[in-house]
This record gives structure tokens, C-alpha cells and sequence, in this order.
């Protein structure tokens, strides 16, 4: 089967096509041939090796398609069952052998492409609006890459809560896109002291939540933007990691919380698992939350893709298709 692995640690020309033997489901797994890929950024933390993996070894997280065998002992699915999976591994290639208690059955309204670019960062958004912080109508927040992968979804679910939401990105194209998404303010944050803008829309007072996945980058100014007992929810490191913080850099920035946290914790078992996805396919199925494909590019191709996502040229998810 064809199959894209990282060599060794590095950038995107690490990645490969090669052929590998298709993989055989052991005990309680199933074997998926995948109809389509998810690409995250959490693939080029693997790659970079920043988060450390053992080499050569085939990225992706997530996939969906159709399950082609069963392993001793599941009960969960049948073959021919259409499903979905996140935070596996082993996702960038035709087939890949899978947890059944990992993975959810996919409803005939979710498309393959759609489940593929959306589970992993759609479930990430729902924890993240209806449990690491449950949002409320009314509340004002900031979202940094707001036309990205989970930034998009994460302004929509918002806005479907009723939240004010005020985004940052690179770029006025990206601001169009973030604006059509439901963004209430964009901020452009290559040409704008955002957290000076951030204090101007909430007069002052500073937003509640910031969800940011962008690290080092924005670190500084996203503590700056949040109001008195504000929370700083950081969950990802497109530009490194951020910094260590002291904590009375919190007690002086208006007695702070930070948190940072990961999907696996609140998708610990199959019953969180179930309800996360499930909450997500409800949002999709409502109209409430759109899916936007940005890019599709063949298997074989995954370093382009990598290329792109990395260099932030991207909008909304990024699918890679066998």
C-alpha cells in the first residue's frame, strides 16, 4: 500500500512516498481503507520532532473511510461500517489498523472528506467551547488564526453560543474569510497591536477567554488581552512553544488562568469519545457549523501539504486524498 513517512526529524522534505504491507488488525482494532486524510499541525510537530517520535515512522491522526477487517474480539463495528478516527497515528497511508474503542461510527450525512477534515479539530473545538471553559452568550473572546483549521470552527460554534468573538489574522483575504465565518472583529495582527485593539473593542475591560494555538508568537500579546480573572487557553505551538510563565506574572496580569490542554484528556474514554463526536455531527447536521476544505492534495503529496500548512498558506482544514 502507499504510504507517506517522515524519515527522520526535520521539514517537509523529510516526508516520502514508499510502499509498505498493508497492515493487519490485531486484537480489538479494525482495519479502515481510508477514503480521506486529515492534516493537523500537530503532524509538523511530529515531523519537526518537537514532538519527539520514533523514526522513520507514517504521521497522520486522523482518516475516515470504510472498515475493511475486524480484530479478535470487536464487537463495536462490522465491515463495510463507515467510520472515523482521530489521534492514531499512522494515518497517511491507504489502510491503517486502528483502536476499535478510538474510533466512531460516521452518520450517512458526513461526508468522508468532511469527517476527515473535521473530527480532530472539530472535537478539539467542542471541549474547548463546552468543557475546558463552558462559553456563554455574551461573553467576548479572542481567537488567534481565526481562518485556520480549528479557528474557523471554533468562531462558529461561538457565535452559535452567542459569544462575541474577536479574531486574528494574517491577512485581508483571511479577513474576509474570518468576518463570513461570524467574526464580530478582525484583527490583523502583522499590522495591529492586538492586544491595544482587543482593550479598544471591549472598552477596556478585555476578553474572558483567548484561545490560542499559535505559541510564541502570541503569547505576550494574548495575556495582554485579557480581562480581570480572564482565562488564557493555550493549545497549540504553530510558532514554537510559548513560554514558561511565573505565576505571578498571573496574579499581576488580574489573577489569570492558564490552562493547557489536550484532546486525549477529554476524549479519555468511549463513552467522552462518543459524545464529542456526537455533539460535533449534531453541529454539522444543524447547519451551525461549516466545513471549509481549503486545499486538497494527493497522498503522495504530503510534503506540499506540510510546505503550506507550515508556512501558514492555508485556509480552513486540509484533507490528503489516497
Amino acid at each position: 500500500m502507499l504510504a507517506v513517512q517522515a524519515m527522520r526529524a526535520g521539514g517537509p522534505e523529510v516526508l516520502e512516498a514508499v510502499e509498505l504491507e498493508r497492515p493487519t488488525p490485531g486484537p480489538g482494532q479494525i482495519l479502515v481503507r481510508h477514503a480521506a486524510i486529515g492534516l493537523n499541525f500537530i503532524d509538523t510537530y511530529q515531523r519537526s520532532g518537537l514532538y519527539p517520535m520514533r523514526y522513520p515512522a507514517v504521521l497522520g491522526q486522523e482518516g475516515a473511510g470504510v472498515v475493511e477487517a475486524l480484530g479478535e474480539g470487536v464487537t463495536r463495528f462490522a465491515p463495510g461500517d463507515r467510520v472515523a478516527y482521530s489521534g492514531q497515528g499512522g494515518g497517511y497511508a491507504e489502510f491503517n489498523a486502528v483502536s476499535a474503542a478510538r474510533a466512531v461510527a460516521l452518520p450517512d450525512g458526513v461526508s468522508f472528506e468532511t469527517a476527515a477534515a473535521s473530527l480532530l479539530k472539530g472535537m478539539t473545538t467542542e471541549f474547548l467551547v463546552r468543557r475546558c471553559h463552558p462559553l456563554k452568550a455574551g461573553e467576548a473572546i479572542l481567537v488567534h488564526a481565526a481562518a485556520g483549521g480549528v479557528g474557523s470552527l471554533l468562531v462558529q460554534w461561538a457565535k452559535a453560543i452567542g459569544a462575541t468573538v474577536i479574531g486574528t489574522v494574517g491577512s485581508e483575504d483571511k479577513a474576509a474569510l474570518a468576518r463570513g465565518l461570524g467574526c464580530d472583529h478582525v484583527i490583523l495582527y502583522r499590522h495591529e497591536d492586538v492586544a491595544a485593539r482587543v482593550k479598544e473593542i471591549t472598552g477596556g475591560a478585555g476578553v474572558s477567554v483567548a484561545y490560542d494555538a499559535v505559541g510564541k508568537d502570541t503569547f505576550e500579546a494574548t495575556i495582554a488581552s485579557l480581562a480581570r480573572r480572564g482565562l488564557f487557553v493555550s493549545y497549540g505551538n504553530a510558532s514554537g512553544p510559548a513560554p514558561a510563565v511565573e505565576p505571578l506574572r498571573l496574579m499581576r496580569g488580574g489573577s489569570l488562568y492558564l490552562t493547557r490542554p489536550t484532546m486525549a484528556d477529554y476524549t479519555a474514554t468511549p463513552a467522552e469519545l462518543d459524545e464529542s463526536a456526537g455533539q460535533l455531527f449534531a453541529m454539522i447536521a444543524s447547519g451551525k457549523l461549516r466545513i471549509e476544505i481549503g486545499q486538497r492534495f494527493k497522498l503522495a503529496e504530503a510534503r506540499k501539504a506540510h510546505e503550506a500548512l507550515q508556512a501558514r498558506n492555508t485556509i480552513g482544514a486540509t484533507v490528503l486524498l489516497p
